[in-house]
């Protein structure tokens, strides 16, 4: 069991260490298929390459992570961030994510959607991280509007209220939890709206608000 746990920590700490950044441009994960697609994989970066190595060793047999295995992960890595306030994820947030992440309907995350998901969340810890300047472990009610900014949603102000009333304490404050959890949907409606190229541009913003409030008041 010792021999385990020390397997796993060296695992979680190569994971903690890689930057996504290398891996190219953050396109949404696409649809799995049943084969291995070798092309893809020989013209992956070192990076990747280990990340692969990794994701292969945390997910087990069937090369997918559950929702389970998913909240494990990544409290794991973010317990490592001690400048990071949060109790970590919930198996319901985490759930969440596999749900919103996941595009064969299997229930669980494949290599792709896992890569496409870490490489978010690594990126929106930074922009959490820095809005939460005062280590409060949230992120206070006037600073959220500059925070999903610079996470790249620039939301408008009605848009912005219905976000707040889901996902912020009584005091208009978000946790880490919530924040990632709700940048993780807010991504997957977006790219929902920008998928239906049969819209145009101002159609397509009313899409995707249709989409969004249809998801947040139902979640």
């Amino acid at each position: 069991m010792f021999l385990a746990r020390q397997f796993i920590g060296g695992i979680i700490d190569v994971v903690s260490n890689i930057d996504p950044s290398q891996f190219g441009s953050s396109e949404p994960p696409p649809v799995r298929r049943p084969q291995v697609n070798v092309q893809a994989q020989s013209n992956e970066s070192d990076e990747e390459r280990q990340f692969r190595k990794v994701f292969l060793q945390l997910a087990g047999d069937d090369m997918e992570v559950s929702a389970n295995e998913l909240m494990n992960i990544l409290n794991k890595i973010i317990g490592k961030h001690k400048d990071l306030k949060t109790e970590g994820f919930t198996l319901d947030s985490c759930r969440a994510m596999v749900a919103t992440m996941d595009t064969d309907s299997s229930g669980k995350l494949g290599f792709q959607e896992f890569k496409y998901l870490w490489n978010n969340i690594k990126k929106w810890q930074g922009v959490y991280k820095a809005y939460d300047a005062d280590r409060s472990g949230t992120i206070g009610a006037d600073e959220l509007p500059a925070a999903f900014r610079a996470a790249g949603f620039p939301l408008s102000d009605h848009l912005f209220q219905m976000i707040i009333r889901r996902y912020s304490d009584e005091s208009g404050n978000m946790d880490f939890d919530n924040f990632i959890g709700c940048l993780v949907r807010l991504d997957a409606m977006c790219l929902a709206a920008a998928d239906d190229v049969l819209l145009n541009q101002k159609e397509s913003s009313l899409y995707c608000f249709l989409h969004f409030t249809n998801y947040w008041l139902s979640s």
